[in-house]
């Protein structure tokens, strides 16, 4: 390594250049040093950063290790879970239909072979003729059909009518037929025959059928048999009511609820003679800006109901669209007598029915389960709300598109997604406890 010469230094400085030159060494001697510490410190910092380097890879490898093992081990375990959940999912399918099958199985056995009454049924309670050429089989036909009818009836007139009671709990129910669609109406004619069924399908419609007796209603081709009375205006939804020989329902006009114009949130109730096949008097209901009353019937605007007291309407309007309101109503000439506003919510509300001046709402979910009286409005306040009993529909779970009241036989005529059904009702003093 060549060394440079400090001769043109000397040489370049003069006199001076002995002392210039001993202060030169003087200052370089101790910069060489702090050079040198500096270098063994960085040497130092960089073997530790490098030996936790290391240690970071050993924890790196030794993580990915034990998490490969992991992973080989659940991977076993996630395949046997995968296949467990798709056979439970199967399974569960299958008892699903199973039970499906089976609930309509005994719906059908139900219809087919009803539990006969405990009383002896003569001629004149089952309104069939007596002549002894009938088959043991028509007899024994007879005395089922007349069970839905007859039970209740008995059981009516060994009652007081002081109208004292309310539902204690809605007891059986018995499934008629499947007739028509999901919407509908079936009934009959609290002071009209006993045995005379009127159908009125659909929410939209303008023809009745009628049955002259429960039996005719249930054969297979009962339509064909039965007989038909059109209206002059179509219905709207499922709250038509048969009343003292009349239909008494609601009717559109133009420009009613949902077309516009100066009647657009009023309807027309309609009184209908079924033996003349006329009007006899129409009304325009004196309630403004009409909503459905049911939240899940919005088909319905006014939903007329008939107990031991006389007529009855069901409705909401917009002044209050979270409760219902009920209105007393003249059946001679569809005046308004009273009206209340009930503290029972619109919500999940899917029917009503009056008994005794109390109206009773039924309260379902959708998709459908299974449906409960969960709020009563006694309009004498007799029946108060810690008396009132939470009564749910037996066993089955459907939607309810409308339900009748029969103050003579005590039970409920329901139309449920298609099927007529009948509930039996068990009453108890208003003044009881729950």
């Amino acid at each position: 390594m060549h060394t440079p010469t400090l001769a043109p230094l000397k040489a370049a400085m003069g006199p001076s250049a002995p002392l210039l030159l001993f202060f030169f060494l003087s200052w370089t001697g101790p910069l060489q040093g702090q050079q040198h510490h500096l270098v063994e410190y960085m040497e130092r910092r960089l073997a530790a950063l490098e030996e936790r380097l290391a240690q970071c890879q050993d924890q790196s490898s030794r993580h990915a290790a034990e998490l490969r093992d992991f992973k080989n081990k659940m991977l076993p375990l996630l395949e046997v879970a995968e296949k467990e959940r798709e056979t439970l999912r199967t399974e569960a399918d299958t008892i699903s239909g199973r039970v499906d099958r089976l609930e309509r199985e005994v719906d059908y056995l139900e219809t087919q072979n009803p539990a006969l009454p405990c009383v002896e049924l003569d001629e004149k309670a089952t309104g069939s003729p007596g002549a002894k050429g009938k088959g043991r089989r028509n007899e024994k036909y007879d005395m089922v059909t007349a069970t839905v009818a007859l039970s209740s009836t008995i059981r009516f007139e060994k009652t007081p009518n002081d109208c004292g009671y309310t539902i204690s709990q809605v007891r059986s129910m018995k499934i008629l037929k499947r007739f028509g669609g999901p919407s509908g109406l079936w009934t009959k004619d609290p002071l009209g025959p006993a045995e005379k069924i009127y159908v009125l399908e659909g929410t939209q419609n303008d023809t009745a059928f009628v049955f002259p007796r429960l039996r005719d209603f249930t054969l297979a081709m009962a339509a064909r048999k039965a007989s038909r009375i059109r209206v002059p205006f179509p219905w709207v939804g499922t709250g038509q009511l048969v009343y003292g020989g009349f239909l008494y329902y609601a009717r559109r006009p133009p420009g009613g609820p949902g077309g516009g114009g100066e009647l657009e949130n009023t309807l027309q109730l309609i009184k209908f003679h079924l033996a003349n096949k006329t009007v006899v008097d129409s009304s325009v209901f004196p309630a403004e800006k009409l909503i459905p009353p049911y939240g899940l019937t919005v088909d319905t605007y006014i939903d007329l109901a008939a107990d031991e007291e006389g007529l009855w309407a069901v409705y909401a309007t917009r002044d209050d669209d979270r409760h219902l309101c009920l209105a007393k109503l003249d059946p001679q000439t569809l005046d308004t007598e009273q009206q209340w506003d009930t503290p029972c919510p619109r919500e999940n509300a899917e029917a009503a029915f009056v008994i005794c001046g109390t109206l009773y709402v039924v309260y379902n979910t959708r998709p459908a389960s299974r449906a409960r009286i969960q709020c009563s409005f006694d309009a004498s306040g007799t029946l108060t709300p810690e008396r009132a009993a939470l009564s749910y529909f037996p066993r089955r779970y459907g939607a309810h598109a409308s339900l009748r009241y029969n103050p003579r036989e005590r039970q409920l005529y329901a139309w449920d997604d298609g099927y007529q059904i009948v509930y039996k009702l068990e009453m108890r003093k208003k003044e009881e406890e729950v």
